[in-house]
């Protein structure tokens, strides 16, 4: 991340702060603009979808398919 301007989306508020102003265990970030750090909420649901996938791909790892039913 560049040496500028950081945001930062404070979960207590809601809001986005223009730097570090609040304790690190409310805040989200840094991002490197205010429209990515107003999406903060976002973009974690997103990330957290994509590795519980990932975790269920890996559970599923090595299982063997399911035998066909060849009772008739």
């Amino acid at each position: 991340m560049s040496e500028g301007t950081q945001f930062y989306y404070n979960l207590s508020t809601g809001s986005v702060e223009e730097g570090r102003q609040s304790s690190g265990a409310e805040l989200m970030g840094p991002y490197a603009t205010r429209q990515e750090a107003e999406r903060a909420l976002q973009t974690a649901a997103a990330r957290n979808e994509k590795w519980e996938d990932a975790d269920e791909d890996w559970e599923d790892y090595g299982t063997p398919p399911a035998k066909p039913d060849t009772a008739h």
